[in-house]
């Protein structure tokens, strides 16, 4: 028999990502490890993202091309999941219309206009903080890559918690929302924002506050998201979850590149 924390990183990389990994069990326990499991995700993620713009940058193709292809690993590692969730979330936020209503435009499979000028100015934020990284220093550009990948993952934990309801009975975010008891997602948000900031140290006294300040930064700008996406469509879906990674990526990697 399969132990069940294997079951949580199989459910957590064949949802969050492109990896070949099979979920075989789709039960709320199994939803539950996957979302307690998912900044390993991101670490993988962005540990790959880190590798080959430091390859750029070693071929010396310059910061600029090499923040691009950073960029572009974690969306095409996730089919550009995130992306999309963010997308659709800003068209319905945008909408201005009731919950259900906004939850249909949502669903659709075209992108409207909010969706397009958010996914510009987040695409080009990303880009422009990690170059102006990558530029100073390859270390914090690669390091930069890795901290904004897991903490995308790590609001994704803390939005799964109690309390928090599904918007919709079926879809990823029926599937996941409200498995990590609060206790669990907490822990797991300390656990990783000491070790980001353990990692960080490595680089300098500053960089210690930096990256602990900028994972922190990250979950709030994801959960006061996750609070106005409540509100409006009365819970959250999985375009909302992708909303919330993207939104935690950017935060954090605007806040490392200051400064």
């Amino acid at each position: 028999m399969t132990p069940l924390p294997l079951h949580g990183l199989r459910f957590a990389f064949g949802t969050l990502s492109v990896l070949p990994v099979k979920v075989s069990r789709w039960d709320r326990e199994a939803a539950r490890g996957g979302m307690l499991c998912a900044p390993l995700v991101g670490v993988v993620l962005g540990v790959s993202a880190g590798l080959l713009g430091l390859l750029l940058l070693v071929l010396g193709a310059g910061p600029l091309l090499a923040a691009v292809a950073a960029v572009a690993v974690p969306a095409v590692l996730t089919r550009g999941l995130h992306l999309d969730g963010l997308a659709d979330t800003a068209d319905g936020l945008g909408s201005g219309k009731p919950a259900e209503d906004a939850l249909r435009i949502m669903k659709q499979s075209d992108i409207g206009p909010f969706g397009v000028i958010t996914l510009v100015f987040v695409l080009l934020a990303q880009v422009a903080a990690l170059s102006r990284l990558y530029d100073g220093s390859w270390a914090r550009g690669a390091f930069a890559t890795v901290v904004s990948a897991v903490a995308a993952r790590l609001a994704l934990t803390l939005a799964a918690r109690t309390g928090v309801p599904a918007a919709r009975p079926e879809g990823l975010g029926a599937a996941v929302a409200g498995v990590v008891p609060v206790r669990g997602a907490v822990a797991v948000a300390l656990a990783v924002t000491g070790v980001a900031a353990a990692a960080g140290a490595l680089l300098g006294t500053y960089d210690l506050a930096r990256t602990a300040l900028a994972v922190l930064a990250a979950l709030t700008a994801a959960e006061l998201l996750l609070r106005h996406c409540t509100r409006r469509f009365g819970g959250v879906t999985g375009d909302v979850f992708g909303g919330l990674a993207e939104t935690a990526a950017t935060t954090a990697l605007v806040v490392l590149s200051l400064g």
